[in-house]
């Protein structure tokens, strides 16, 4: 028989660290929508031109797309990134003729990529982000930022530090694409093959190659500070000052240009400061964007936003020795002695309907082997079910805390669960 493993980059999510995923997106989830934020579901896979956009030179659309045809017409991708099927969403349900704007839209699910599979990175990943679309503020782009920053604290992440840069509206952009053209072609045949690809394309992506990151063309090049216009530079200092209002502490990396093409004016990294995160420090990411929702058909409006990848908080915390453990220990265990029938299954329904976590003995099990399960599930009450006691309508219910243990009727069993427990 063959040995069947999940594919090379992908793993299976099992308990107990399963329920540390659980207590990432309740977090996350929660935090959302304090901030005005509801869910929205995309499919897993689109339309390859979704993802795919004329001229885009990133590696994800270029080099990590799981693509397929089923009928060799329609050309389909599992998504590799959340905000373009969000933004295709958004236009095709006329989500920008609704009164009130921006749109405030948080998702939550897997994402898709072909890549070299290591600490921190899969082949399949869990990404959560949101997508404020239809209105541009400096205020909105510090507000996404604290929503991401207040998700990472509640998590007790404090090794980390925010980096935010501008890219300037288009006219920022263009001025600045010509310098960078002007910069590296005399150096062009220095740079790797991808940037070489890069510099026609989108030479902003060049900042951002991994392979030519140490090459000392690049110590040298031109800041985007020097090619932001007087409306860009006034938009990213009120980012500034909100992000001060709000007492995040960031710094500004001129050369943050991030990995996708469509970004304008705020981008932003928030990375580990801890040492055993290594390359794989980037904690969530993200920025403005202008022109997607018109790319999609869409009016001229405006968006922001950013990702998180749960595996790489997952391992964060880990490396900062933080405790997500999130199982929620049992409340009660109902325990049988003799022929009960099917008494301690009704009486654990009645007590999960009462919204506490119960287990029950389901087996022929000695009373001593059903002590020995209440010690490891570290059960607050247990419940005795005997025969002699059920003959007279009552059952027993010890307190497993200080050992002291009362006997009542039925009708008034959830009454007393309560009264030992505390009402929920």
């Amino acid at each position: 028989m063959k040995d069947y493993r999940c594919p090379r980059g992908t793993q299976d999510s099992l308990p107990p660290e399963s329920s540390n995923w659980q207590k990432v997106e309740m977090i996350m989830q929660s935090l959302a929508q304090y901030y005005g934020y509801q869910k929205i579901d995309t499919p897993i896979f689109e339309d390859t031109g979704v993802f795919k956009r004329e001229n885009d030179s990133s590696d994800m659309v270029n080099k990590e797309m799981y693509t397929f045809s089923i009928n060799s017409v329609d050309s389909l991708t599992l998504r590799p990134e959340g905000t373009a099927g969000v933004i295709r969403s958004y236009v095709q349900n006329k989500m920008y003729a609704l009164p009130d704007q921006p749109i405030k839209l948080y998702y939550l699910g897997p994402m898709f990529r072909y890549e070299r599979p290591q600490k921190g990175r899969y082949r399949q990943f869990n990404q959560f982000g949101i997508e404020c679309i239809g209105a541009k503020s400096p205020l909105l782009d510090a507000e996404g930022i604290a929503l991401g920053y207040s998700i990472v604290k509640a998590l007790g992440l404090s090794q980390i530090v925010v980096k935010i840069n501008s890219l300037g509206d288009n006219e920022s952009r263009k001025n600045y694409r010509e310098k960078l053209i002007d910069y590296f072609t005399p150096h062009s045949s220095e740079l790797c093959l991808d940037c070489q690809r890069r510099l026609t394309q989108n030479p902003l992506r060049i900042l951002d190659c991994k392979e030519d990151k140490d090459n000392p063309v690049l110590k040298e090049v031109p800041l985007i500070s020097s090619s932001l216009n007087e409306a860009s530079v006034e938009y990213f200092d009120q980012v500034k000052k909100a992000l001060d209002a709000l007492d995040i502490p960031y710094e500004v990396d001129d050369k943050l240009v991030r990995g996708l093409d469509y970004y304008t004016d705020t981008v932003f990294e928030v990375q580990s400061t801890n040492p055993l995160s290594g390359t794989q420090n980037t904690v969530f990411a993200g920025g403005r964007y202008d022109g997607l929702v018109n790319y999609f058909g869409g009016p001229e409006v405006s968006g922001f936003g950013f990702a998180m990848g749960i595996e790489r908080l997952l391992l964060l915390a880990e490396d900062e020795k933080i405790d997500l453990e999130s199982t929620e220990k049992t409340d009660i265990y109902v325990m049988s002695i003799g022929e009960v029938g099917t008494k301690p299954l009704e009486i654990a329904t009645i007590a999960r309907a009462m919204g506490y976590v119960t287990g029950f003995n389901f087996e022929n099990k000695s009373l001593k082997s059903q002590f020995k399960t209440v010690d490891r599930l570290e059960a607050k009450l247990a419940i005795i079910v005997g025969e002699s006691e059920l003959a007279n309508n009552k059952v027993n219910i010890k307190d497993l805390r200080n050992s002291e243990q009362v006997t009542v009727d039925l009708d008034k069993l959830s009454e007393t669960i309560d009264q030992m427990l505390g009402e929920k």
